[in-house]
C-alpha cells in the first residue's frame, strides 16, 4: 500500500492525534474537555469567534497549515462523534505517501459515503470568511447525514 521509503498507515494513531488535537484547541479556546466531549458543537461559538479574528492575510504557510490541521480535525471529530463515522486508509497514487486517510459514513439512504476532511477544510479556505458551520453542513450533506434540501422530513 505504502511506496518504498514511506511508512505504512496507523489508522488508531492518526485517528487519536486528531482526537488529542481538537481536545487540547477546545481547551485553549476555554471549552473545557469534559463539555467538548460531551457534544462537539459545544465547540462552534468559540472555535467561530477565533477563527474570525485570525489575521488570515498575515499568515505564513506554517500558520494555514496549522490551522488545515485544526479544523479538519475538529471536522472528522463532530462526524465520528454525532454520526457513527469512522476514518479509513484508502490507496491513493496521487499523494506521496500512496495512500489518504478519508472519513466514511452511512448516509440516510443508508449508502456508505466517504470524504476527506483535508478537501473539506481546503473548499472552505477558497470561500472566505470561514464559516465553521457551513464547513459542517457541507461534510454532513455529502455523507448525506441530514436531509437534503428537496428531501421530504
Amino acid at each position: 500500500m505504502a511506496r518504498a521509503g514511506v511508512p505504512e498507515p496507523d489508522l488508531e494513531r492518526w485517528s487519536d492525534e486528531g482526537r488529542r488535537t481538537i481536545i487540547d484547541v477546545a481547551d485553549m479556546l476555554g471549552v473545557p474537555p469534559d463539555v467538548y466531549t460531551r457534544d462537539p458543537l459545544n465547540l462552534i461559538p468559540a472555535l467561530q469567534n477565533y477563527v474570525s479574528r485570525l489575521p488570515l492575510s498575515q499568515f505564513e504557510q506554517s500558520d494555514w497549515i496549522t490551522l488545515h490541521s485544526d479544523l479538519m480535525a475538529y471536522l472528522a471529530d463532530v462526524l465520528i462523534q454525532r454520526h457513527g463515522a469512522r476514518w479509513i486508509v484508502v490507496d491513493d497514487s496521487t499523494v506521496p505517501r500512496g495512500y489518504r486517510y478519508v472519513i466514511e459514513a452511512e448516509g440516510r439512504d443508508r449508502e456508505m459515503r466517504r470524504i476527506d476532511p483535508a478537501d473539506v477544510v481546503q473548499i472552505e479556505f477558497k470561500n472566505l470568511p470561514i464559516e465553521v458551520t457551513r464547513m459542517l453542513a457541507s461534510a454532513e450533506l455529502t455523507l448525506r447525514l441530514i436531509p437534503q434540501i428537496n428531501e421530504e422530513g
